[in-house]
């Protein structure tokens, strides 16, 4: 499965950083690092979007790392020019969990932005149209619940007990829409009243501790409770059984939760961006789970090149990671940064003057350490050896496709 691509220029397409963790700052970054993340590097579809799995271009900085828990399962991907129309652009980012994680992530990655771009082609997705918000809700909708059900029939994909989030951004002039899946991200950065960046968060994390997502989950019969030893962090559980143990209520595949009220549908919102909108940050849990909106839009805006402001994120998510959880194992982390404007932005100084994120020193202090009974305390699911009932989870077919509004 995959994109209906070309290749154009770069011939690693196919690439991801999975790198290390790395202790890099901005400033140490050499040419042959910009080099790498040159603006070339991407594949090109029949529409004429050029298609990124990494990289960088003049208003897209992007980089993945993996943590310490094996395989990365985070991936990403922009589209510009999605669906043949300049100044428009398609961002995901993908958070896999489970023992095929990373498989379902790259599945998703790689299919679903053609679902969306073939919706989209049927519509009318014309800003001037009083259906514009609607129609791209529905297309969202749709896509996000097809794509499910592909991974449902994919006999080569474990998709039982393995899944992954989903957080997505088009842009299309000075419209941006939103659609959100799981517990990944995203996060503008505008200007406030007296021209001070701040974080607008565009997204709800989508996990068992919101009472209407509960509700949903129980009245199908699923389980929510935390664990004893992290009991601030809800998880859902199936009927008779203590698993998975899955940290949120919305996902791409987890077939073995999908009769207990785990669904696929996206939450689907609209922001106008105006003048005062800098850029927005899509990230995984990997970043959130360390750092806040406001740490996240000052990191981002500190750094002196765009190129680098993904791998600046991420490294400073990365050691955030080793002050909080010393005990835990980094997580993945992806991060995709969209900016609005050509011109750069003008760096923010703290009250001493010297400039934000000179190192860590700004970040990490302001969390307390939190030590965790082990490694696996901060794990999306706790126990995958879920008993496979024939077709459970596979039965749900959709209706005709109807107007979600």
């Amino acid at each position: 499965m995959g994109t209906c691509c070309s290749i154009s220029r770069s011939p690693h397409h196919d690439h991801h950083h999975h790198s290390q963790e790395g202790d890099a700052e901005w400033h140490n970054y050499n040419e042959k690092d910009q080099l790498a993340m040159a603006d070339d590097q991407y594949i090109k579809n029949g529409d004429g979007a050029r298609v990124r799995f990494h990289g960088s271009s003049r208003f897209i900085s992007m980089y993945t790392q993996q943590g310490r828990k094996g395989v990365n399962q985070d991936s990403m991907t922009v589209w510009e020019n999605f669906n043949g129309e300049k100044d428009s652009f398609y961002c995901g980012v993908f958070d896999g969990h489970g023992p095929s994680g990373h498989e379902v992530s790259r599945m998703v990655r790689d299919n679903l932005p053609t679902k969306l771009s073939s919706l989209v082609k049927k519509t009318s997705t014309n800003y001037k149209s009083d259906r514009f918000f609607s129609n791209w809700e529905n297309n969202f909708i749709n896509s996000f619940e097809d794509m499910d059900e592909e991974l449902g029939v994919e006999s080569s994909l474990n998709a039982y007990s393995s899944g992954c989030t989903a957080v997505n951004v088009v842009k299309q002039g000075d419209n941006l829409i939103i659609s959100n899946l799981g517990d990944s991200r995203a996060v503008l950065c505008t200007r406030d009243g007296n021209n001070h960046l701040s974080p607008v968060q565009l997204t709800t994390d989508l996990k068992p501790d919101i009472p209407e997502e509960v509700e949903r989950i129980k009245s199908r019969k699923g389980r929510v409770f935390p664990m004893e030893e992290e009991p601030e962090v809800f998880r859902i559980w199936m009927p008779e059984e203590d698993c998975p143990g899955l940290a949120m209520t919305r996902a791409f595949g987890d077939f073995c939760l999908k009769d207990y009220g785990l669904i696929p549908t996206p939450q689907v919102t609209y922001r106008k961006i105006t003048s005062n909108d800098e850029f927005v940050v899509l990230a995984t849990d990997g970043v959130w789970d360390v750092l806040t909106n406001s740490e996240v839009v000052k990191i981002v805006a500190s750094s002196r090149k765009r190129s680098l402001a993904a791998r600046l994120l991420v490294d400073q998510a990365t050691r955030a990671w080793r002050y909080r959880y010393p005990s835990s194992k980094v997580d993945d982390i992806a991060v995709v940064c969209m900016f609005f404007k050509e011109r750069p932005i003008v760096h923010e100084r703290s009250d001493n003057g010297s400039e934000l994120n000179k190192n860590f020193a700004e970040v990490g202090p302001r969390h307390g350490r939190k030590k965790l009974k082990s490694d696996d305390g901060l794990d999306t699911v706790v126990n995958c050896e879920v008993s496979r009932t024939e077709n459970r989870g596979l039965t749900r077919r959709r209706q005709p496709q109807q107007s979600h509004r």
